[in-house]
């Protein structure tokens, strides 16, 4: 079919009876065929707004983080927590930042208390774990409706397809003729169609492959900072014990 349409979309062309106005073309449209093209672009419209807020998230995400590792670290090398929590609040932003201030939080408010180092431990862990999975939450956020339209864009420009032959064969009972000039206006309409529903799905599950790839990176980092917190926390609480 979609081969067919093709060759008579050349022939078209070839003969010179198909302009590609789409203004005109709107004009021509029955409301389902226009139901379609509003769907499309309004899925267009929704993924490249997720694109622009990932992408401004992320690149900040990233830069606050690479600001934030070694300013905390060296907080926590000196063992000045509340030092180290105050430059965690600095970086808003930041993955890591938000995942360690939580753990910081949780491990100081146990030192003021008689609790064995063992639970300070698993308290600030939780606390981590509950962290991640918030920021894991928020960075996620609107990268599966990326997915979602690139999955069904094909399927709603296939729709759009459908209804330009159903035109084109309209057409052909309408001026009872089989030739080109009686398809020509739903044959344009099936392919503007199944143009568009490409140029709404193609960017957005290219997309959605680059944004799940810096969530695993995301992911590996908050998991690495983590770890690395609590061994410092058993370090620090073996140092409290002698």
């Amino acid at each position: 079919m979609v081969l067919q349409m093709q060759v008579w979309a050349f022939l078209l062309l070839q003969e010179g009876q198909v302009s590609f106005d789409l203004r005109g073309m709107w004009s021509q449209m029955d409301w389902l065929a226009r139901g379609v093209v509003i769907i499309l672009f309004i899925m267009s419209a929704w993924s490249i707004g997720v694109m622009i807020d990932r992408l401004m998230a992320f690149n900040a995400a990233r830069t606050q983080s690479r600001q934030f590792a070694p300013a905390v670290a060296g907080a926590l090398r000196e063992g000045k927590l509340d030092e180290a929590i105050k430059i965690a609040d600095r970086y808003k932003k930041s993955h890591l930042a938000k995942v360690v201030v939580a753990g910081l939080q949780e491990f100081r408010a146990h030192q003021l208390s008689p609790d064995i180092s063992g639970e300070q431990i698993e308290a600030s862990k939780r606390a981590l774990e509950r962290a991640q999975a918030i920021v894991g939450a928020e960075l996620k956020r609107g990268v599966s409706a990326l997915a979602t339209i690139g999955s069904t864009g094909p399927f709603v420009g296939l729709l759009g397809t459908v209804v330009g032959i159903i035109n084109a064969f309209k057409g052909i009972a309408s001026q009872k003729s089989t030739g080109l000039g009686a398809v020509a206006g739903g044959i344009s309409e099936a392919l503007v169609a199944t143009a568009f529903g490409l140029f709404v799905a193609i960017p957005a599950v290219m997309m959605f492959n680059y944004f799940a790839n810096k969530l695993e990176g995301f992911n590996i980092e908050m998991d690495n900072s983590s770890s690395e917190l609590i061994d410092y926390f058993i370090k620090r609480s073996q140092k409290v014990a002698k």
